[in-house]
């Protein structure tokens, strides 16, 4: 074979070279990339199991509190006090901590601020308000405890950017997953909580991991979960997906009057009481006199019963009201806990009680009822689908789907987080809404609405 003449040879020793130099840049682009991933899945991780142990004392506390006072319902009259003074604790010294998850979602999306007294705060805050018989939940406690570790060790390594946006979410993520013990939901709660219309991919390997964590830590000192199931579920025929849809719209009309009542009764005390302790004293008397009036004594704290009742199909129409007016109430006037159970309880007992209406399982449809409620309310409906397997597992997972996106769409831009931001609007007629925020949307609809 005759040899290459010399420009053809020196053309291919160049790009040759080229070629070395475009690999070996790949390549050290890589491993920084690497290391940059790794060192912060070690923060993650430590976020996650700090959790962990924040998740499992809290949710011993509670346990505590709560069997404290179904033994003792004289302690409902401490409510005024703790409203009071949970008002008090806050405005002289929270800082904003008082915005709960709305400021978890503002830190993770603009890097404000959240202060360390805000894990603490709402610690002892929810844990007290549980104790007097607010009906309130624990995953905005979880969050802001997680949101709280993973901010301040962002701030303490002086992480900017997408470093500290990831460990923000995975910080979610592990206090949810760790919280309810689901930490598939767990995950995508993360990636999910944040936005309306979008899934931030970017973080999801560091969110897989804090909420594995989160749960993990939990679990190993002593925390358990309850064990939920479906008795039957029927085939996927088109009356039962009739049914169903039927159904999710009811669920997604729920979940708005939920963020609409919360809504409308902090706007009532804080539009017609001007000294924030007087609003604070007249919104605990209210829960307190609502409880004697209507004997709701057993809608205090979690009421976790509404969701076994619910799957037996033992509940009324009267229970997801209830439960309901008296969340309502008690987030309302300012006492500091969640929403996410409150809404399992809702979701489960309306669905329990359609189930007996329609002649179908009544599990089947209270496990979709607590999906929907809770999907359409928060606005994650990825989430909502990684729950049900976690909680239910995977034999219902199409009626799932059809539960989740149903009752999101017909939620509309409502929500229990009014920092969320909104991304991709739900429907073409509430495309004026992109970019902003919940609250901002809510109060656009709301301007129109006067206008004409």
């Amino acid at each position: 074979m005759p040899p290459l003449p010399s420009s053809v040879a020196s053309a291919a020793r160049k790009q040759l070279v080229r070629g070395e130099h475009i690999v070996a840049s790949g390549t050290r682009r890589d491993l920084r990339n690497l290391r940059e991933s790794l060192r912060l899945l070690v923060l993650v991780v430590v976020v996650a199991a700090a959790m962990g142990v924040a998740a499992w004392a809290f949710l011993a506390s509670l346990d505590a509190v709560g069997a404290f006072r179904d033994a003792n319902r004289i302690i409902f009259l401490g409510l005024p006090v703790v409203g009071v003074a949970t008002a008090w604790l806050y405005r002289t010294y929270g800082k904003g901590a008082a915005r709960g998850n709305n400021l978890v979602i503002d830190s993770t999306l603009a890097n404000a601020t959240v202060p360390l007294r805000m894990a603490p705060f709402t610690f002892v805050c929810s844990v007290a308000t549980h104790l007097v018989g607010g009906s309130a939940g624990r995953e905005g406690t979880a969050v802001q405890i997680g949101g709280t570790i993973a901010s301040t060790v962002s701030r303490l390594l002086h992480l900017t950017g997408r470093d500290h946006q990831d460990l923000m979410l995975s910080g979610i993520s592990a206090a949810f997953g760790a919280v309810f013990g689901t930490p598939l939901a767990g995950t995508f709660f993360g990636m999910e909580m944040c936005f309306v219309g979008k899934l931030h991919y970017n973080a999801g390997i560091y969110c897989l991991v804090a909420s594995f964590v989160g749960d993990m830590v939990s679990r190993a000192l002593g925390t358990t979960h309850a064990a939920y199931a479906i008795a039957e579920v029927p085939a996927l025929e088109p009356a039962t997906v009739l049914m169903v849809v039927g159904a999710a719209v009811i669920f997604g009309l729920m979940a708005r009057l939920f963020s609409f009542a919360i809504r409308t009764v902090k706007r009532f005390w804080a539009s017609r009481i001007t000294n924030y302790l007087t609003a604070a004293l007249l919104g605990s008397l209210l829960v307190l006199g609502a409880y004697v009036a209507l004997n709701a004594y057993s809608y205090a704290g979690l009421s976790t019963w509404l969701v076994t009742s619910g799957l037996e199909g033992s509940t009324s129409l009267i229970d997801p009201f209830m439960k309901l007016l008296m969340t309502a109430l008690t987030l309302g006037a300012g006492f500091q806990g969640g929403e996410v159970t409150p809404l399992f309880g809702i979701g489960a007992s309306l669905g329990g009680w359609l189930g007996t209406v329609l002649s179908t399982e009544p599990s089947f449809m209270a496990a979709l009822g607590l999906l929907g409620v809770f999907g359409a309310a928060l606005n994650v409906p990825i989430t909502t689908i990684m729950l049900g397997i976690d909680l239910f597992g995977g034999n219902a997972v199409a009626y799932f789907v059809i539960v989740s996106f149903v009752s999101y769409l017909v939620a509309g831009h409502r929500g229990v987080y009014p920092a969320q931001r909104i991304i991709m609007p739900k429907r073409r007629s509430l495309d004026a809404d992109e970019n902003l925020t919940v609250d901002e949307a809510i109060e656009r609809h709301r301007n129109e609405t006067e206008a004409s």
